[in-house]
């Protein structure tokens, strides 16, 4: 596990992860940048898709990006922390992590899940990311290299404060 800070788009790994919307047709903030960079293949492969539920997650390929594959992952509403949003958080890595090991995938970068126009607050989404991506990587077999790729400096260190400090697990 390792934090960055740069563009997720343009990252040549196996696969980014989307924090997307629940139509998976594109946004703003990330979701919107990797539909831009894709090209409109994506939207047109994200609409046979039906949509993706909070917490749960879909594979596509990764047209003009250097990726070879989009994750997309729908995250939840911060709603204060009494609505299950840790659950679902939690969720958006585990079910994109598993379906990076279902297509054999090396290499995994994400986004801070939820912390853009979803308002979680980026302490407690790094938390959340690194103890979940951490129990998954120690549970499987299978050598996958994980990112956190973070677009501000501030996210960064919070996110290398977390990794480095222990406070993921």
């Amino acid at each position: 596990m390792r934090a960055i800070q740069a563009d997720i788009t343009t990252l040549a790994v196996d696969a980014i992860v989307n924090a997307a919307n629940s139509s998976l047709l594109g946004g703003g903030g990330v979701d919107g940048a990797i539909h831009r960079a894709a090209g409109p293949e994506l939207v047109h492969e994200c609409r046979l898709l039906s949509g993706c539920k909070t917490g749960e997650a879909k594979i596509t390929k990764g047209y003009r990006l250097p990726a070879k594959h989009v994750i997309h992952t729908v995250g939840p509403v911060w709603r204060g922390g009494n609505s299950g949003e840790h659950e679902l958080l939690a969720s958006c890595y585990r079910r994109s992590l598993e379906l990076a090991v279902e297509h054999s995938l090396g290499s995994v970068a994400f986004p801070s899940i939820s912390t853009g126009v979803f308002g979680y607050p980026v302490e407690d989404a790094a938390r959340i990311a690194v103890a979940t991506v951490g129990g998954f990587l120690a549970g499987v077999e299978v050598p996958l290299e994980v990112t956190f790729c973070c677009f501000s400096r501030g996210d960064l260190e919070v996110y290398l404060e977390v990794i480095g400090g222990g406070d993921g697990g």
